[in-house]
C-alpha cells in the first residue's frame, strides 16, 4: 500500500430535524390540542487521532463523509431521535484544514478527538406555538441545515527520534535492527519511498526518512517531500556511511538542506552515527584507527559522534541506550 500523507475530503453534518404539525386524539374529543413535537439535531462530524499512518491511504478512495440527519418530530408531543454523530480516524500529527473557514485542527495526542462540522438545529412543532392567544397553531419550522465544506489533511509525522541522511546511508537496516520493523532494504539508493517507523524499547518512536540529496529543500529527489515529518522530532540521528570518502562534504550537505528547509529543523539535538562499520576494509586495528579519523574530522560539527553496525550488537545497545537517554 503505497504511502499517503496528503488527503482532500468533503464533509457534511446531518440536518435538524423538520417540526411537524399534529393533533393530540383522546376518545370523545378528537381535537384535543396541539401535538407536533419538534425535529431532532442533525449529527456532528468530528476527526478522532489514531495510531496508524496508512489509514489516510484508505481515505484516498472515499472522498465524501456524511453524519446523519435528526428525524422529523413526532406525534404525542414525541421529539424526533437525534442524528448520529460521524466520526473520521485520522493519524496523529493530521492538520486538518477547513476550505470554507480556513480553521486549522491539529491532532497531536492518541485519540484525540476534535468537532469538524455542527449539525443542524431540530425544528418546532406546533406545540411550541400553543397560547392561550393560539389554541390551535399550524405553524412549525423545518430544521436547519448541517455546516458542510471541503477539507485538506496534511500528515506530519510524530516521532520522537528522526533518522537523516544521503539515500543508501543504512537508515532502513538501522531501524530494522534497533526496532525489528520491516522497512525495505536493498543495495541502492532511494530504496526507500516512504517513511518507516519503529518503537525502540521504552515506546519512544523512530522514524526513518527517505534519503536527502543537495537541493533537496527545493524539491530535488525525494527528501523535500519527507522533511516535513521530522519537524516534530526531538534529536536527529544523522547517517554517515563509512563507504563515503568525503565525510564532512556528506555531513555538509545534509546540514544545509535542514537549514534552508526551516522550521527549526538544524537547531534539534543530533547525533552523528558513523554508519556501516562493517564495510570498512582492514585489519581490526586498521578499522578502529579509520572509525578514530572519522570522528577526528566530525567533531568540530558536533562531539556527540557514535559509531555503528548492524552486526554489532553491542554497538547497536549502546546507541539505544544513549538515543533512550536523550529522549527521557
Amino acid at each position: 500500500m503505497a504511502f499517503i500523507d496528503e488527503i482532500q475530503f468533503h464533509a457534511k453534518a446531518g440536518n435538524g430535524g423538520d417540526g411537524v404539525v399534529r393533533w393530540r386524539h383522546e376518545r370523545g374529543k378528537e381535537f384535543s390540542g396541539a401535538a407536533g413535537g419538534n425535529g431532532g439535531a442533525g449529527g456532528d462530524v468530528y476527526v478522532r487521532a489514531v495510531r496508524d499512518i496508512n489509514i489516510l491511504a484508505r481515505h484516498k478512495v472515499v472522498k465524501e463523509f456524511k453524519a446523519r440527519s435528526g428525524q422529523a418530530g413526532q406525534n404525542w408531543s414525541k421529539q424526533g431521535s437525534a442524528g448520529e454523530d460521524f466520526y473520521i480516524e485520522l493519524p496523529i500529527g493530521s492538520l486538518i484544514r477547513n476550505l470554507k473557514t480556513d480553521r486549522v485542527v491539529e491532532l497531536t495526542e492518541d485519540v484525540q478527538i476534535s468537532k469538524l462540522l455542527h449539525g443542524g438545529r431540530g425544528g418546532v412543532g406546533n406545540e411550541h406555538f400553543k397560547a392561550s392567544t393560539n389554541v390551535t397553531p399550524m405553524q412549525s419550522t423545518p430544521g436547519s441545515l448541517g455546516e458542510e465544506a471541503d477539507f485538506t489533511v496534511e500528515l506530519n509525522l510524530i516521532a520522537d527520534a528522526g533518522l537523516i541522511g544521503l539515500p543508501n546511508a543504512g537508515k532502513s537496516s538501522l531501524l530494522n535492527a534497533l526496532t525489528h520493523a520491516h522497512a525495505k532494504v536493498a543495495s541502492y539508493a532511494f530504496t526507500t519511498l516512504d517513511p518507516n517507523l519503529g518503537a525502540l524499547p521504552g515506546g519512544y518512536i523512530l522514524a526513518d526518512i527517505p534519503g536527502l540529496i543537495e537541493g533537496a529543500s527545493e524539491g530535488r529527489g525525494l527528501g523535500h517531500k519527507f522533511l516535513k515529518h521530522v519537524k516534530r522530532t526531538k534529536i536527529l540521528l544523522h547517517l554517515i556511511s563509512l563507504e563515503n570518502t568525503a565525510l564532512v562534504g556528506t555531513y555538509k550537505t545534509v546540514r544545509k538542506e535542514l537549514e534552508k528547509f526551516g522550521y527549526g529543523l538544524a537547531d534539534k539535538k543530533e547525533i552523528i552515527i558513523l554508519s556501516k562499520t562493517d564495510t570498512v576494509p582492514g585489519t581490526p586495528a586498521e578499522v578502529s584507527k579509520k572509525i578514530k579519523a572519522a570522528k577526528t574530522l566530525l567533531k568540530k560539527y558536533n562531539k556527540n559522534i557514535l559509531e555503528v553496525s548492524i552486526l554489532d550488537d553491542a554497538s547497536l545497545k549502546k546507541l539505544s541506550e544513549e538515543i533512550t537517554k536523550l529522549l527521557a
